[in-house]
């Protein structure tokens, strides 16, 4: 059995880890780490799971927690990870870090959209992006895993295969996107209240959302070069879900055939990303509670546009489900261990 820690576990990310783990036929948490409920019961704060996790909340202590376990997952804000990592740590078990502290490769970069001084940027170039279907040979071998946001997961993916292929122009890409209130995180906030978010729908950190900077880094990646996009999210008053269209320019005599074989020349051997094909819109409905990411693009000849369009649980596929995966492939597991489990639809 491998035995994990998790640094957060009563977060939103941190109980979907604990809800997926939990079920993981091989693993075993031995640390239910979290600053806010040290010595309190984990059922008392999530009821869920009463008779299922007897277990108390530990401290945050990251360096006697690795003497214990096989894995951390630091489901923590950002900042968190730079201060405590260091080479003990990774000496002593392997970390899957939930924030966007080592996502980007470019210390000064993070710097300048995270407003945090990066302290640690000796384990950047080690960091291996988690995103699953695109760097799994990396993860392989991996110490420390940047597990990717959750709308650069879906923005990425509902994109990758046109900007792989060459069949956009790629500083045309416009992004949409769409989330729950999950996505703020548990933390007590105005803007998140339920009189706030219901019945309603908002743009929010227009031009400056911290993951434009991910989303760039992945998609110039594949793109062989850097680009330049435009991102813009939205807070819908739902609990869970990430729905992205995008937006970008087709080259000259790119048609929905080629769009099509370019999707399942890269998706048809992944279990998590369904390609919808035909009209078929994405919805997050259907992907709830689940880590699938379901995936559609539209040619539209007209305007000589495609339309890419992806949803995902912004809990799972985003944050939790995305870390498991990434442990799996990490420990040379089945890679869908533990989350297998049928979206919930409602």
């Amino acid at each position: 059995m491998i035995k994990a820690g998790i640094i957060g576990a009563t977060g939103y990310a941190g109980a979907e880890l604990v809800r997926l783990l939990t079920n993981h036929p091989d693993v075993e948490i031995k640390w239910y780490g979290s600053r806010s409920y040290i010595e309190q019961p984990y059922a008392d704060i999530y009821g869920s799971m009463f008779e299922i996790v007897d277990a108390d909340c530990d401290g945050e202590d990251l360096v006697e927690l690795s003497k214990t376990v096989d894995v951390i997952f630091t489901a923590t804000p950002q900042g968190y990870l730079l201060g405590a990592l260091n080479e003990e740590i990774l000496s002593n078990a392997k970390v899957v870090d939930l924030s966007a502290d080592y996502r980007i490769k470019d210390a000064q970069r993070y710097e300048e959209w995270y407003k945090i001084h990066h302290t640690t940027p000796e384990f950047l170039e080690e960091a291996v992006y988690g995103l699953c279907e695109i760097n799994r040979e990396d993860i392989k071998n991996a110490r420390l895993i940047a597990n990717p946001g959750c709308f650069p997961t879906c923005s990425v993916l509902s994109l990758y295969p046109l900007v792989k292929e060459g069949l956009i122009d790629e500083n045309s890409i416009i992004i949409d996107a769409k989330s729950g209130t999950s996505g703020a995180g548990r933390g007590a906030k105005v803007a998140n209240l339920y009189c706030e978010v219901n019945e309603s729908i908002k743009a929010y950190g227009v031009t400056v959302h911290r993951h434009t900077p991910e989303i760039e880094d992945q998609l110039g990646y594949a793109a062989g070069h850097e680009l330049t996009l435009n991102f813009t999210p939205h807070l819908v008053p739902m609990n869970r879900g990430i729905l992205v269209t995008a937006y970008a320019s087709l080259k000259e005599g790119v048609t929905q055939e080629m769009v099509d074989l370019a999707y399942q020349k890269y998706y048809q051997n992944e279990k998590f990303v369904r390609f919808l094909k035909g009209a078929k819109a994405p919805e997050t409905r259907n992907v709830k509670g689940s880590n699938y990411v379901d995936v559609n693009a539209v040619v539209d000849q007209r305007t000589k546009r495609v339309v890419a369009m992806g949803a995902i649980d912004n809990t799972v596929k985003g944050a939790a489900g995305q870390a498991v995966q990434n442990m799996n492939i990490m420990f040379g597991l089945r890679e869908d261990a533990g989350l297998e489990a049928i979206p919930m639809v409602f």
